[in-house]
C-alpha cells in the first residue's frame, strides 16, 4: 500500500512539474504545513548560537605563549601593576586567570591555585553558554521532521478514507508533500546544528588547553627560586 502511495505521489508531482516547472523554496516550505514553524524556529536559534559562539570563541582563542613570556618578565622585574594591565589588555579567559593569580601574589601558593581554579571554572562556564541549547536543536530538528512525516502520512490516509471512488494522485499530494518536506527540513536543521556543535566544542577544548598551559606556566613561575 505504501509503495502504491509513493507511485501515486510521483505521478502527481510529475504532472505538477509538467504544468509549472518553477517551484520556489517558499512554496515547498508552505507545503510542509504548521510543523515547519517550529522547525524554522529551531533553525534560527541554531544559526544564532553558532554565529554568536564562534565570534566569541575567536576573540578568546589567542596564542598565550608571547603573553606568558611578557608576564614572566614583568613579574621577575617586580612590575606587578604592569602585569595586571597586560592581562586586562589581552582580555582572554587565560589572561583573566593569570590576572587573578597576580593579584594574589604574596599569599600562600595554595590560595593562588584555588583562586585560579575558581576563575577557570567561571570562564569555562562562559565558553559553554548556550552550547547545550545547540545540542538540543541538533536532536529536536530531526524529531520535528519525523513528526511532520507522521502527520503528513495521516493526512494522506485521511484523504484516502474520505474518497468512495478511485483515489487520484492529487488527493495524496498535500499529505505526502508535508511528510517529505518536513523530513528534509528537520534533517537540514539537525545537520547544521550538529556540525556547529562539534566545531564549537573543538574550539572550547583548544581554549581550555591554553588555559591549562597558562596556569601551569604561571604557577611554575611563582615557585621558581628568586
Amino acid at each position: 500500500m505504501f509503495f502504491q502511495l509513493l507511485q501515486l505521489v510521483a505521478t502527481a508531482e510529475t504532472q505538477s512539474v509538467a504544468a509549472d516547472k518553477s517551484v520556489s523554496i517558499l512554496d515547498l516550505a508552505l507545503k510542509g504545513g504548521w510543523v515547519m514553524i517550529p522547525i524554522a524556529a529551531c533553525s534560527i536559534v541554531a544559526v544564532y548560537i553558532i554565529c554568536e559562539r564562534l565570534l566569541t570563541l575567536k576573540k578568546s582563542n589567542k596564542d598565550p605563549v608571547k603573553f606568558i613570556e611578557k608576564i614572566k618578565t614583568m613579574v621577575y622585574e617586580g612590575d606587578i601593576k604592569g602585569a595586571l594591565v597586560q592581562c586586562k589588555e589581552f582580555d582572554t579567559p587565560f589572561s583573566r586567570m593569570v590576572e587573578k593569580g597576580i593579584s594574589k601574589i604574596g599569599t600562600p601558593i595554595q590560595n593562588i591555585e584555588a583562586s585560579i581554579e575558581n576563575v577557570a571554572k567561571m570562564e569555562v562556564y562562559k565558553l559553554e553558554r548556550n552550547v547545550s541549547i545547540l545540542a538540543t536543536m541538533a536532536g529536536l530538528g530531526p524529531m520535528l521532521g519525523f513528526f511532520g512525516t507522521v502527520t503528513g502520512m495521516v493526512n494522506a490516509f485521511i484523504a484516502i478514507a474520505q474518497v468512495e471512488g478511485a483515489v487520484t494522485p492529487g488527493m495524496l499530494a498535500n499529505g505526502m508533500y508535508e511528510a517529505m518536506v518536513t523530513t528534509v527540513a528537520g534533517l537540514i536543521v539537525g545537520i547544521i546544528a550538529l556540525v556547529g556543535y562539534n566545531i564549537i566544542i573543538a574550539r572550547i577544548d583548544s581554549i581550555v588547553q591554553k588555559m591549562e598551559y597558562s596556569s601551569i606556566e604561571f604557577l611554575e613561575l611563582l615557585q621558581q627560586p628568586k
